[in-house]
């Protein structure tokens, strides 16, 4: 059991028999009246969005998450192929449950995927990639003392904005959790 004054991004909580992941929290302590805990939450099975309020003191039973090692092979269409490294089963799964991380998957890359009670719900790929650029303005020569950005697009379609010495054909490490260059590779 979790109590509402303890919720922190990323916690899942079974509410009304379905499971919930924290997306934003807040706790609000007005100069009237007793204190409550805003929260933005997401329904891990189906993706809805709800905004809610609870009282710190609130007790609710934490969802256990499994989680597995999974290689992305291709997509058909709408689905999108994954494989269970160990077992080598292959587990098809929808653009709803990849859309937060398919930018930032090639073919052959290593992701984790989520489970509750054995269903898969979403796919995280790691916290840093490498991706090459396929579209970008040349940079301004002369132009570096700015510090000026140009948008560029990835090899997954994923726009990023980029310094003005990346060019076509780099490879560069993005940051998966804000989506945001790091450094060129």
């Amino acid at each position: 059991m979790i109590m509402a004054g303890d919720f922190r991004k990323g916690v899942t909580v079974e509410i009304d028999g379905q499971v919930w992941s924290i997306v934003d929290f807040q706790h609000v302590k007005p100069g009237k009246g007793a204190a409550f805990v805003r929260t933005r939450l997401k329904n891990v099975m189906t993706g809805a969005v709800l905004e809610r309020t609870f009282s710190p003191t609130d007790k609710y039973p934490t969802a256990h998450i499994e989680t597995k090692e999974m290689q992305y092979l291709y997509n058909d269409g709408d689905l999108y192929y994954f494989m269970d490294t160990e077992t080598y089963e292959q587990l098809p799964l929808n653009h709803e449950q990849v859309e937060d991380a398919i930018n930032y998957i090639i073919e052959n890359d290593t992701v984790t995927v989520r489970f509750f009670k054995g269903n898969p719900f979403s796919v995280q790929p790691a916290n840093f990639v490498t991706l090459t650029v396929t579209e970008c303005e040349p940079g301004v020569r002369g132009d570096t003392a700015t510090g000026a950005n140009k948008p560029a697009t990835v090899e997954t379609g994923l726009k990023i904005v980029v310094p003005l010495f990346v060019n076509e054909g780099d490879k560069v490490r993005i940051d998966t959790r804000t989506g945001e260059y790091m450094e060129r590779v």
